[in-house]
């Protein structure tokens, strides 16, 4: 006797828009079928940006949370759906980042002059957009098919110019031209997506 699969809702195809659309009809398992694609990146953003599993737990839970209540403020024309997970990911754990910070400094500074030792707004978030954009490097590197990935992997942290990359690989200068190229514009479209979030 087989197991039965689970039962398909049928929103498995639907875009990362439409499924906006039906979250805002309350729509639940639209948000279920958003959470599957998004929560790991959700969760790997806040993890590296906040360094503790379970304030990054907490961060995923919120932004979907946020999702649910304010899926009618994401508009087409600002970007991809993507982005705009990324952008309220970003601001909900660099705010869990700051409060953390903030409760853990006020305990360690008790009798002393805790503004003069604070890291300003600035250095903080300079921090966290480095950390964002290496978080981001890896999720879209990860995506990328192995031969590309291994390519890029080899150029850009091996140090090897295209033709040494060719020969290390035994393969053709042009293919290993060919696999960079593809595997940049994937990494820029996903850079671009974020930066404009």
């Amino acid at each position: 006797m087989s197991s039965q699969p689970p039962e398909d809702t049928g929103l498995h195809g639907l875009t990362d828009e439409l499924l906006i659309d039906l979250i805002v009809q309350r729509e639940e398992a639209a948000l279920g079928e958003l959470y599957d694609r998004y929560a790991s990146l959700v969760y790997a953003i806040a993890l590296r940006i906040t360094g503790d599993r379970q304030t990054a737990e907490e961060v995923m839970q919120d932004v979907f949370q946020n999702i649910w209540q304010t899926a009618g403020g994401f508009r087409r024309q600002a970007g991809a759906v993507a982005g705009w997970i990324i952008g309220i990911s970003r601001h909900r754990a660099i705010d869990a980042l700051r409060s953390k910070r903030e409760r853990g400094r006020s305990r360690e500074l008790t009798g002393i002059e805790a503004t003069s030792h604070l890291s300003t707004s600035s250095d903080i978030e300079h921090d966290v957009e480095q950390r964002i954009l290496r978080e981001a490097v890896r999720a879209a590197l990860a995506d990328l098919p192995l031969t590309q990935r291994q390519a890029i992997e080899m150029a850009y942290y091996g140090g090897l110019t295209q033709a040494e990359i060719a020969e290390r690989l035994g393969e053709p200068l042009g293919t290993i031209k060919t696999r960079l190229r593809l595997g940049l514009t994937k990494l820029r479209e996903l850079l671009r997506m974020l930066a404009e979030s």
